[in-house]
Order: C-alpha cells, then sequence, then structure tokens
C-alpha cells in the first residue's frame, strides 16, 4: 500500500472516531473506537484465514458453510493458527446485515463475549481474555435509549466495513501503522493521562535504535510499564524479535496493548502481556531480557519501604537504599537492570532529578556506577515533547557488560537546533534522532553536544550526573569593540546637547523657565 493510500485510511479511521467525538470525553471514545476496530480486524482475519482453508474442499467462502462437521474443523484450526474463532454468522459483515433493520447491540455484545470464551483452555486464552471489557455497550454515553444507542453503533460499524483493510497483504504492516496513527491522535487530546498510554514515535525510536544497535535479531524485548505496547512494537522496526514481554498496571491500557500487538501480526505465542503493579508484583522475575525499553511513570508513587519486602527484594537490596516512596524513578530503573540479560541493553525515559537528587537516590546512583559500572550513557531532551508534560527528560542507558568500561556518554540534545516546534509541542526529526543515536554509537566528543566523561572525573562530581556539568553549552557572547562603543557614546551626547539647545530655545520664547 502506497503512503497517500495509508493516509487515507488513517483518515477515514479518524473520521469514524469523529463520529464519537463531543458525545463521550477522549479517554472513553478511544475504548470504543479501537475496540470496533480490533473487531474488524479479528473479523476479517477469520474470514480470510476460513476461505483459505477451504480452498481444498471446492468451497470459496466461508459465510456460505452450514456443515457443522466443516464448521467444527475451522474452529478447531483457527483456535490453533489465529488464537480465536468466530463463526460465519458472527461476523462484522453479517452483524451489519441484520443491524439495518434490528437492534443489534446484545447480539454484538453476545459476540465480543464469544471471541474471549472461544479461547478458553487453549494457550490463546491470556491474550484475549477480557480484551473487549472496557466496550460498554449499555451506557448511556452512546446515547439515552436502546434505540439512540443502536443507531451510534451501526453507524460506526456501518463505516468500518465500508474500510478494506487488505489483510491478505502480508508485506504489509499498515493496518498496525494506522491503528497507532489512532493512539497517537487520542494522546494528543487525551492530557496528562496520555503519557499513561502512549510514548511519542520519535522517543520510542531512539530507544529502539539503541538497544537494538549492532544487532540483526533479538531474542526477546520487554517493557516494564508498557501502555499500549508502542515502544516494544517500535523495537521490531528496527530488528528482527522472537518474543515480546511487558507488564502494564492500567487494566484497560493492558487491553489495549494485546490489541495492539495482535494488530501488528504479532501471534499469540510470540507475546506475554501482564496486567498487575511492576514494582509489587513482578511477573516476569524469573526471566532476563536482552532488550529492555522504558517510560514509566515520572516521580510516582510506590510502596517502597512501606512494604518490608521491598527491603529484601534482590531487585534492590544490594543498593542500601530504597527509592523513595514518593519517587520509584530508581525502583524502575532497578527493576530493569535486574531484568536485564548479559548482552543486553537498558533504555528508558526519566526526569532529570534521577541525574542529581541526591539522599537515597544518591546512593543508588553512585552504587550503579562505581560498583556495578553499569551506566553507559545520559541522552537530554528537549522539553516539551511528551503529551502531558512539559519537562525536560532524558534517556538512561544500562549495560551489564560495557566494553567502554571506564567513561560514560553524554548528550545534551535539548538545545535550539535539535528540533522543531510542531504546534504546542517540540519534535524530533528524523535527521535529530540519528544524530543522538550516530553520537552515542561513535562515542567521540562533539562540541557544546557530546562529551565523553571518565569515571574519576564523574566520581570527583561526586556521581552527580547532571548533563551541564559535563557537557558545555555556553555561547560566549560577540566580543565589545570599546572604540565603537565610545564612538556612539559621543554621537548620543551630542544629539543630546541639540535636544537641550532647542528646548532652552523654545522655553526662552514662551518666557518660562528652562526644567535644567
Amino acid at each position: 500500500m502506497s503512503e497517500n493510500n495509508k493516509q487515507i485510511l488513517e483518515q477515514k479511521l479518524w473520521d469514524i472516531a469523529n463520529t464519537l467525538r463531543g458525545r463521550i470525553n477522549a479517554d472513553e471514545y478511544r475504548n470504543y473506537i479501537l475496540g470496533f476496530i480490533f473487531f474488524k480486524y479479528l473479523s476479517e482475519k477469520q474470514h480470510l484465514y476460513a476461505n483459505t482453508l477451504l480452498v481444498d474442499e471446492g468451497v470459496k467462502e466461508y459465510t456460505n458453510i452450514t456443515d457443522v462437521e466443516t464448521l467444527e474443523a475451522i474452529k478447531e484450526e483457527s483456535l490453533a493458527q489465529l488464537g480465536f474463532y468466530l463463526a460465519p454468522e458472527q461476523l462484522l459483515e453479517a452483524l451489519i446485515k441484520r443491524g439495518a433493520n434490528s437492534y443489534i447491540i446484545e447480539e454484538l455484545e453476545q459476540t465480543l463475549n464469544y471471541i474471549e470464551q472461544s479461547t478458553m483452555g487453549t494457550e490463546s486464552e491470556e491474550d484475549f481474555i477480557g480484551l473487549f471489557q472496557d466496550v460498554d455497550l449499555a451506557s448511556t454515553k452512546l446515547g439515552k435509549t436502546p434505540d439512540k444507542r443502536n443507531e451510534v453503533i451501526v453507524e460506526i460499524l456501518t463505516k468500518l466495513n465500508e474500510i478494506d483493510f487488505r489483510l491478505e497483504d502480508i508485506e504489509s504492516d499498515v493496518l498496525g501503522d494506522a491503528y497507532e496513527y489512532l493512539i497517537k491522535q487520542f494522546a494528543a487530546g487525551a492530557g496528562k493521562s496520555a503519557g499513561e498510554f502512549y510514548t511519542p514515535q520519535e522517543v520510542s525510536t531512539i530507544l529502539a535504535k539503541i538497544v537494538t544497535l549492532g544487532k540483526d535479531k533479538i531474542r526477546s524485548v520487554y517493557d516494564p510499564t508498557c501502555g499500549s505496547g508502542s515502544l516494544l512494537l517500535r523495537v521490531a522496526k528496527q530488528t528482527k524479535v522472537a518474543d515480546f514481554y511487558g507488564q502494564e498496571l492500567n487494566p484497560t491500557t493492558y487491553n489495549l496493548a494485546r490489541m495492539n500487538m495482535i494488530l501488528h501480526n504479532v501471534h499469540y505465542s510470540r507475546f506475554n502481556i501482564e496486567q498487575d503493579d511492576t514494582l509489587e508484583e513482578p511477573r516476569h522475575k524469573d526471566q532476563r531480557f536482552e532488550a529492555i525499553v522504558a517510560n514509566p511513570p515520572f516521580s510516582a508513587n510506590w510502596k517502597g519501604d512501606a512494604n518490608p519486602l521491598n527491603a529484601s527484594d534482590v531487585r534492590f537490596n544490594q543498593f542500601g537504599k530504597l527509592a523513595p516512596k514518593t519517587k520509584a524513578d530508581f525502583a524502575f530503573l532497578q527493576h530493569m537492570y535486574y531484568q536485564l540479560a548479559d548482552n543486553g541493553t537498558v533504555a528508558s525515559v526519566f526526569p532529570h532529578g534521577v541525574l542529581f537528587r541526591g539522599a537515597a537516590e544518591g546512593v543508588i546512583r553512585e552504587y550503579f556506577i562505581k560498583e556495578l559500572n553499569a551506566i553507559d550513557a545520559i541522552i537530554g531532551l528537549p522539553a516539551n515533547i511528551f503529551y502531558g508534560t512539559s519537562i525536560p527528560t532524558c534517556i538512561v542507558v544500562l549495560k551489564k557488560c560495557r566494553k567502554a568500561d571506564d567513561n560514560i556518554v553524554f548528550i545534551d540534545a535539548s538545545g535550539e537546533g535539535n528540533f522543531i516546534k510542531e504546534g504546542t509541542q517540540n519534535k524530533l526529526r528524523d535527521e535529530d534522532i540519528q544524530r543522538i543515536v550516530d553520537a552515542y554509537a561513535n562515542r567521540q566528543e562533539i562540541a557544546k553536544y557530546c562529551r565523553i566523561a571518565t569515571l574519576a572525573e564523574i566520581a570527583e562530581n561526586d556521581y552527580n550526573l547532571n548533563i551541564p556539568r559535563y557537557v558545555d553549552t555556553f555561547e560566549e557572547e560577540e566580543a565589545i569593540d570599546v572604540n565603537q562603543v565610545t564612538e556612539r557614546l559621543k554621537a548620543i551626547n551630542t544629539e543630546l546637547s541639540e535636544v537641550d539647545r532647542k528646548l532652552a530655545s523654545f522655553c526662552d520664547e514662551l518666557q518660562i523657565p528652562t526644567p535644567f
């Protein structure tokens, strides 16, 4: 599909989303629109797959099948290969035909529930259970009466049914990209909550490029605060990924992440997304990952020393201190380091406070540098590039087995010329992203941009990693020409003398005293 056709698809989907704009807030209509798009995707996927199974049977169309044995065989194959099953009468197009003249909300609700129920007892159960729990078809926000709600739902599904997702084009990831586009659009209008489910694509790309540097394939990628899963999927655009892992606290966002993985053609056997508090209830603690990317909630609260188990937790106990209860940033960093494989890389976004705050955080930071020698790079990003917050942020890069083990790379990409303004946001261009990645990869000093600081120098600075201590971005003012200033002052004095003369003459004419 051409770039133009991709943009047309994105616009069509956004136009459908606007069907609900103004009726309910962005957080809620996002759930309906993305849920319905996902249902259409599953419907088309099932239809296309069933038709391929029927080729050898001399039958071309799944919707014409009524034979119970044939349907049961298709169900068995579908559950094994797709991870779910839809009968012919449950496909979107069949529901739309009936919805033109009848009330379909109950039938649609039963179909969405059936998708989840069809996976019970199969390998894909965890990946499909509860996926549609945020699509509340009985909500009065869709319409005050059942008939009004039915009218809105039929309108949305009819418009969706008119779009060809072109799922037969196996080389295309256009639908997944369009889904990401919608998630981005919803994030732009979601205010502070946007950071819970979406990391700007430009930042995701930097993280993905760093953790895949020099690798044409990786065994696993993990995100402990995975949101919509966009960071995990961005890594797959940089290199081949065998398996995807993530954990997300928010149940709505957790559902969105699983939908996003499936829509990007990641087979259910290749991803494991869990829902729970990563710091208190880590679901992948026994596993180690080759690449870890994350955008944890900035300076979030956590239980810290209020949970006595944290002091003895192997993720935290070697550092001597626990992260403050009001700032979980280092707790997330410690968690990621623990989950990292020896040949792996962590790249995660944090507020700048992790670089210089003292007390317990200072102790943890010193241990990371002095005892573990794990911090490989600090990258300062421009302010106002994240949805919902304008604060400047930084990327912290960790490795367990560093080649350049006597220094840390500092990059300051926050200055003018390293980004552009786009509306109310700052945005990194492709060349800005590549400059950051190249500076990190090459480890060469660039005036006012990149500095390679030795561990000895960092120790002298009491393990403070504040970027201005290492990257001097000061711009000298133009040298002052004293002779030019003297001549200008003389000219000003001459002009003032002339003004005084004219004023005195004017006062004489009026026969009034001069004011000086």
